[in-house]
């Protein structure tokens, strides 16, 4: 904890302290959530990041929400061309996971992949992908929150999907560690 805060609550509630970054990272880890690579095409060749946070947030109009991070310095590629994919990665991917976390300058080198219907990058063996539009976006504090609007999708029933939950791949620690440095 740190500094105090005005209170959200109404009168007489007091300050609240400022929430620790470290111990909301802990807490949040206790969510499991899926893992995502968002690529795209570009005039000089497919681009893509690893995203963890990625939601579904409208089925009509049909919309999705990535939350790339401030940092990043793919998801402004991304934004100028209007237009992605997300890959939801399937459970024996963590490799691909961190392959686009990192800082390669050509994280698709030796990566199978096909063009969707509307010519974005799919991630060959994803449990599913979606291919959108950039609808909005939104200040996200250090990240930037992204709607998509869903033009179209397909899925592999028969894939499982790759697990982040308090640090690593897989439930409670079951499987692969991984560096989380590079997963937004």
């Amino acid at each position: 904890m740190s500094s105090p805060l005005p209170s959200p609550g109404g009168p007489g509630a007091g300050p609240v302290a400022a929430v620790d970054p470290r111990v909301m990272r802990e807490v949040m880890g206790h969510f499991a959530s899926g893992v995502t690579v968002v690529t795209a095409a570009s005039g000089q060749g497919p681009v893509g990041f690893t995203c963890q946070s990625f939601s579904s947030l409208s089925l009509d109009p049909p919309l999705v929400v990535i939350a790339p991070a401030r940092a990043s310095r793919t998801w402004p590629r991304l934004r100028e061309l209007g237009r992605f994919c997300v890959n939801v990665l399937a459970e024996d991917q963590p490799g691909l996971s961190a392959t686009f976390a990192g800082a390669s300058a050509d994280r698709f080198a030796g990566v199978g992949w096909r063009s969707s219907p509307l010519g974005q990058p799919v991630l060959d063996g994803v449990v599913a992908w979606i291919d959108c539009a950039l609808w909005a976006e939104y200040d996200g504090g250090d990240h930037t929150l992204v709607a998509g609007r869903v033009l179209d999708l397909g899925a592999d029933p028969r894939r499982r999907p790759l697990l982040f939950h308090r640090g690593g791949y897989g439930l409670l620690g079951n499987g692969a560690q991984a560096d989380d440095a590079g997963i937004a």
